[in-house]
């Protein structure tokens, strides 16, 4: 027990020597012969750019949502509204994925017609090529089985799972209607009121002004 005890507090402290912050690790699956140097997002910091598939030929923007004070949006001629966020990086080999979604899916559920967007980030295909990864099944059909419709994103080079330091997962960012981070979550922290918290602080970002 005591070897157990000891083994289970070493891993706390690499992951913590790793990421910088014990107190918001929670259960995480750790991505592949991921050589990706974590950029260390917190709040407060711009988020990154990105342009993902959700479809062959089609893509989404995290400009067409939200973006700097002082810049507009992408297309801001027919979408001139800017939008809060919910971004979530994730792999249908991950566990602890899997414990977040359902919490995930009910908040997208509460707030599927207010203006808030939520993407989850799949970064299935850029981690199958690693030895025990390729059969890791389709993101779509797997979790459409799991009854999660939160719209998907396919991060199939992993460029987004690298500006945003995804280097283990689940890995969860909340991005305000000027491109700010404001809560930046590693892993699924089992016990805590994920969906009491994420509520509070979109119902804030919601009723900031433009």
């Amino acid at each position: 027990m005591i070897v157990k005890n000891v083994f289970k507090w070493l891993i706390i402290f690499l992951i913590t020597a790793t990421f910088g912050f014990a107190q918001e690790v929670g259960e995480v699956a750790v991505v592949p012969d991921d050589s990706t140097k974590d950029p260390g997002l917190k709040p407060g910091d711009l988020a990154p750019s990105w342009a993902l598939m959700y479809a062959p030929g089609k893509f989404e923007f995290l400009k067409n949502w939200t973006v700097e004070r002082d810049k507009k949006l992408r297309k801001f001629m027919s979408q001139p509204d800017r939008y809060p966020m919910v971004l979530s990086f994730f792999a249908t080999w991950c566990k602890p994925c899997m414990k977040e979604l359902p919490h995930l899916e009910n908040i997208y559920q509460a707030y599927k017609n207010e203006p808030v967007k939520f993407f989850l980030v799949d970064i299935t295909e850029a981690t199958r090529n690693n030895p025990g990864f390729e059969d890791s099944p389709k993101a779509g059909p797997f979790l459409a089985d799991k009854g999660i419709t939160i719209p998907i994103l396919f991060d199939t080079r992993g460029v987004a799972k690298e500006r945003y330091g995804a280097k283990t997962l689940p890995r969860l960012f909340v991005i305000d209607k000027f491109q700010t981070i404001r809560e930046a979550r590693q892993g699924f922290h089992e016990g805590e009121d994920l969906e009491g918290e994420l509520s509070i602080l979109i119902d804030e970002l919601i009723a900031e002004e433009e």
